[in-house]
């Protein structure tokens, strides 16, 4: 029987194995910086709503990508080549992460990315740990994602469109990016249809953590 463990002041999460089925490991603790940056290295990431203490999660089987293994369809090559969109990185971390929190997600009544996750992420963000990709359709933002950068692992958090293939475009241009910085692989959390499209696959935890634990 697994047991939840609430989290203290104390730099430390329980082991991973006390997870849940679904992945949920503790609750309780705070968004400092320190605490997310040891979570994420541990593949642990925070995942609640309002109302909701912190929920703290590191699912199996994990969704990841090998930037080699990236897919990129016929259509969005030729959207490549047509220069539909043009992509920039961390010029306005805020805007995108604002406009991530107002997704509406399947199964969801309210978004997961509370004031409280929006302030904490663009604390990362002034660190220079959490990064952000934008699109611009004529001078318009119109699509991007955010994420977690570990080094060699980038932990991707939320993305966005208002646009078609807005959202497909910025994620691309990531992977294409951390692939020419020989990165080992995009950490996408939990299976999503879209993300296997784009070459995404699940991975049993234990062989994720043996990656983590790899960083410098």
């Amino acid at each position: 029987m697994n047991y939840l463990s609430e989290l203290t002041d104390e730099l430390k999460f329980p082991p991973i194995e006390n997870a849940t089925h679904e992945g949920l490991l503790a609750y309780g603790g705070d968004l400092s910086p320190e605490r997310l940056l040891l979570a994420y290295k541990q593949g642990i990431f925070p995942w609640y709503e309002n109302g909701s203490p912190i929920l703290w999660w590191s699912p199996d089987p994990r969704m990841v990508l090998f930037p080699k293994k990236l897919k990129v369809s016929k259509s969005m090559q030729k959207i490549i080549k047509n220069k539909n969109f043009c992509v920039t990185k961390n010029t306005c971390f805020v805007r995108v992460i604002n406009q991530c929190a107002k997704v509406k997600r399947d199964g969801q009544n309210g978004t997961w990315i509370t004031d409280e996750m929006k302030s904490a992420y663009i604390k990362l963000n002034e660190l220079g740990h959490a990064i952000s990709y934008e699109v611009w359709s004529e001078n318009e933002l119109v699509g991007g994602l955010y994420g977690i950068d570990l080094g060699h692992v980038f932990c991707g958090e939320s993305m966005f469109s208002l646009k078609s293939n807005a959202s497909k475009f910025a994620f691309i241009s990531l992977v294409k990016e951390l692939d020419a910085k020989n990165y080992w692989l995009v950490d996408c959390q939990v299976y999503t249809k879209h993300l296997e499209s784009l070459g995404a696959e699940e991975i049993d935890r234990e062989s994720f953590l043996e990656i983590l634990m790899g960083i410098p």
